[in-house]
């Protein structure tokens, strides 16, 4: 039972990770900007301003974001596929398709992250990532382990 809880703290823990990192506006921080998926804001006069994202390559922003929500909606089904199979799968069965949607998941951060590595801020020469990356990358290797835990984890025979 102390397991369950604690995959279940995990797994919700990696949820909140994730929509921390694909909502909050810290993915590239710089003095005067901070920007995010899906805006950027710039600082003058002490306030801060949003605006769009202009001069990244559309293709491959738009990529990092379906990725990141692909990854919360992998790992939130996920979730729920695991309680159902809690209560429906036979004993003695492994959690695999739990496990599949987690590798999915984890697959999904992956790419994103590693897109926007690659692909976006190549040529700044100030600022660097944010906490929204690092936590991106820290979902990413929370991820696997739940695929992990689901792929070895069995339903106990009572």
């Amino acid at each position: 039972m102390l397991m369950l809880a604690a995959i279940v703290v995990l797994h919700i823990t990696t949820i909140i990770l994730l929509l921390v990192a694909a909502i909050d506006n810290a993915w590239w921080v710089d003095d005067l900007v901070s920007a995010d998926l899906w805006g950027r804001w710039d600082l003058s006069n002490n306030v801060w301003h949003y605006t769009n994202l202009k001069g990244y390559p559309e293709d491959y922003l738009q990529a990092v974001q379906a990725t990141s929500v692909l990854a919360c909606v992998f790992t939130i089904l996920a979730l729920f596929v695991f309680v159902a199979q809690l209560f429906t799968l036979p004993k003695g069965m492994r959690f695999t398709f739990t496990g599949i949607l987690q590798i999915i998941a984890c697959l999904c951060i992956m790419t994103g992250a590693s897109i926007y590595t690659a692909k976006l801020h190549v040529n700044d020469t100030s600022g660097g990532y944010g906490h929204c990356y690092i936590l991106a990358w820290i979902s990413f290797v929370l991820t696997f382990i739940l695929a992990l835990t689901y792929f070895i984890l069995r339903k106990k025979k009572e």
